[in-house]
């Protein structure tokens, strides 16, 4: 196929444009495939993929050998392009209950589903436009499970498409199937000694079928009822390790899993990185002008790396791992961490800022190649965080300086991550510096303008359209409302909290529930240097924060299970041992390149644990009762 659209869509969004068509197979000579499509009587449309061995010898078939291309329209563009002509592809590989949310990027219906009748998928991978960079996310493949074929055997596999306008209609609409169990978790991510809770509903037959839950051989026990037709299985299990936990479930002769991480408490957490931070991460020799950084670390090579090449260099984003140790050091003093940290404020305030001018440099040796706006903020934080530890003005009035640059070279127009424009006004007034705090205020007010004005017409950035430009969007607003109370920022925020929203899939995983999709950060910060899903990445707790952020101030706690979530769902980037990770880069395979695989670089990702201890009380004060 080369077109799939609504018959009553206004935009006839094309919902499988690819670089490659729909439907294309990828297999081995031996394998002859025949494909069938047709229209049911409620208008889905199916299709059916005929895997047959016509040789006269058993083939074998590795786990990529065969693929479907699966070509969701969803790359990137500008904004007003993609909000009505792409997708947000929200893929779950369950074996034989896989399916695909595909949303469009809007919000507006109607969404194109997808869900597998017959047939096992286990994993998807993807080829990327290599010549778009970040703006691609590639043409998806996904693999069907058949370990091999003997001679003359053949496989169906068979799935159907269908229109749905609501995440609750596309569920039902995957009840609607006979025999098909869909996995409800509450969290995908828990503290260490939190009982794991989940559901599984599925269509009831009035037939006393035997369901089965087991991790790691065990069978798991579950209560059952039926409401509604729908048979609900409820289960839980403690997490009593860290690590992962596979729960693998057959119902109604079908079989799929479900994956939940069990982390340190995040106390332990945080403190095992700062450790590793201080043993691990910091530069010593005091002729270099890295001394007392905190730099990347290669697993592997067990040694720092450092590279002027901007996302690997001894600024920008790896201030995270200052903010961090002083956040840490505030709640936890400790003597050998605080003479660490004092060697890299040393560091940075040598190399990275300009007292004087509030001026912050793009690397060591004041570099201003690029005088990039992003870094403004994240060193503002990092000023603020100093400021709190030691009660000093002067950082403070650092922070302002910090700020002021930001907004005076174009940060009024500018979406950066993690503006801290509220706590800084906050300290500011309470500090009783009246003056500055009202020049902040004016300038975050010019700023939620400027976003107000552009409702959903997102500016381009380092990437076309992406989901750390929208939560700004959203942080920027609800920052204003705060600091002005303007209803109408507070009305604008909520419009597009949904946009942002949209990001995020509730597949059964810890990789992928309420993690915001992004499909670049594994090149341009790790080591592998390779394109494709970073499920998780840490910058998709941006959206959690905004889901708090919005809670805080309306009351409404509607996102609170999903801001937890989000957030948590990031802790899988941090190792028992301190280590921590980059990217988790999930597809198979992408570009023919082995996938699936944590980077071994530590590199920028502290600000996930940074803002998982920000909110802590967020993400630890949460009902784990499924009946609510």
């Amino acid at each position: 196929m080369t077109s799939l659209s609504h018959n009553e869509d206004k935009d006839q969004m094309n919902w499988i444009e690819g670089k490659r068509l729909w439907g294309e197979v990828v297999c081995p000579a031996a394998i002859h495939v025949e494909i069938k499509r047709e229209f049911t009587k409620d208008g889905n449309l199916r299709e059916s993929f005929q895997f047959t061995n016509n040789t006269s010898f058993p083939v074998f078939l590795e786990k990529t050998d065969l693929g479907i291309y699966t070509t969701f329209n969803d790359n990137y563009q500008e904004a007003s392009e993609c909000l009505e002509k792409r997708c947000h592809t929200h893929i779950f590989c369950g074996e034989e209950a896989s399916y695909v949310m595909a949303l469009r990027m809007s919000g507006r219906g109607p969404h194109l589903g997808m869900k597998f009748l017959k047939g096992s998928v286990l994993s998807y991978s993807v080829e990327r436009n290599l010549e778009q960079r970040s703006n691609d996310r590639g043409d998806f493949i996904l693999h069907p499970h058949i370990a091999k074929l003997e001679p003359e055997a053949g496989i169906e596999i068979q799935r159907e498409l269908f229109w749905f306008e609501t995440k609750e209609e596309f569920y039902e609409e995957l009840l609607r199937t006979q025999g098909f169990p869909v996995v409800f978790p509450d969290q995908c991510t828990y503290f260490k000694g939190e009982s794991m809770r989940f559901k599984i509903a599925i269509r009831d037959t009035g037939k006393k079928e035997a369901v089965r839950l087991q991790y790691n051989g065990m069978n798991i026990p579950y209560r059952a009822e039926v409401k509604d037709g729908i048979r609900w299985i409820s289960a839980y299990l403690l997490a009593d390790r860290e690590g992962e936990y596979r729960i693998d479930i057959q119902a109604e002769g079908k079989k799929t899993f479900l994956c939940l991480y069990c982390c340190a408490v995040l106390d332990k957490m945080a403190e095992r990185r700062c450790r590793f931070l201080a043993l691990k991460q910091q530069m010593h020799d005091v002729s270099s002008h890295l001394d007392g950084a905190y730099l990347i670390y290669d697993r592997e090579e067990d040694s720092i790396y450092y590279s002027h090449q901007d996302d690997h260099n001894g600024g920008r984003e790896r201030l995270a791992m200052g903010s961090i140790m002083a956040f840490w050091q505030r709640l936890h003093p400790d003597g050998e961490l605080k003479k660490s940290l004092e060697k890299y404020e040393r560091y940075v305030y040598r190399e990275l800022y300009d007292r004087e001018k509030g001026t912050v440099y793009n690397d060591i040796c004041h570099n201003l190649e690029w005088n990039r706006l992003y870094n403004y903020p994240w060193m503002a934080q990092f000023q603020l965080e100093l400021y709190k530890l030691k009660g000093e003005g002067e950082y403070l009035m650092d922070a302002y300086k910090v700020m002021e640059q930001y907004y005076m070279q174009g940060g009024i127009s500018f979406y950066g991550i993690g503006i801290p424009v509220t706590e800084l006004y906050k300290e500011l007034e309470g500090a009783g510096m009246g003056s500055e705090a009202g020049r902040i205020l004016s300038f975050a007010e010019r700023h939620a303008d400027n976003v107000l004005q552009n409702g959903v017409h997102y500016p381009e950035s380092e990437v076309a359209y992406e989901q750390s430009i929208v939560a700004p969007a959203v942080s920027i607003l609800l920052q204003g409302y705060e600091i002005t109370r303007n209803t109408a920022y507070l009305d604008e925020a909520k419009r597009q909290l949904k946009v942002l929203s949209l990001f995020n899939g509730r597949q059964p995983d810890y990789h992928l529930f309420e993690n915001a999709i992004r499909h670049w950060d594994g090149f341009w910060f790790g080591k592998y240097r390779r394109y494709g899903d970073t499920f998780p990445h840490y910058w998709s707790v941006l959206t959690g924060v905004e889901y708090i952020r919005y809670e805080i101030l309306t009351g409404d706690s509607r996102y609170r299970k999903r801001a937890a979530a989000s957030i948590r769902g990031c802790l899988n980037l941090f190792f028992p041992d301190g280590f921590a990770s980059s990217a988790m880069v999930f597809p198979e395979k992408i570009n023919g390149e082995a996938g699936h695989y944590y980077d071994p670089w530590a590199n920028d990702q502290d600000w996930a644990l940074y803002y998982a201890l920000k909110y802590r009380s967020f993400l630890e004060d949460i009902s784990f009762d499924l009946e609510k």
